[in-house]
């Protein structure tokens, strides 16, 4: 009979010994800077969705049942095209703040 426990301590000890080394202080900046990005992209949709709630849709295909859903995945993705093409510059700020948090807690 195979011991549970000593399969788990097993796998454990595999995954370990194959965890990936600590970021780099590069990596940190980068996902710092794609978390910012990601920030704006939310905070850029909340504005779209705003904006489109109270316009009715047009044509053969723009005033059906499922308009808000499919009008939601527009928002998104307008935020997100908006967001990597620049955006309205908070994730710079957003980026250096996180910065600035690492670096004065050494990390």
């Amino acid at each position: 009979m195979i011991d549970p426990l000593s399969l788990a301590s097993s796998a454990l000890a595999a995954a370990k010994a194959f965890a990936p080394a600590p970021a780099a202080v590069g990596d940190a900046k980068a996902r710092a800077r794609a978390a910012a990005e990601d920030f704006e992209s939310v905070f850029l949709g909340t504005m779209f969705s705003q904006m489109f709630t109270d316009t009715e849709g047009e044509g053969p295909m723009g005033a059906g049942a499922g308009t808000g859903i499919w009008r939601s995945f527009l928002t998104d993705e307008y935020a997100k095209s908006f967001a990597r093409a620049g955006g309205i510059g908070l994730a710079d700020h957003v980026a250096r703040a996180l910065i600035a948090e690492q670096e004065a807690r050494g990390r």
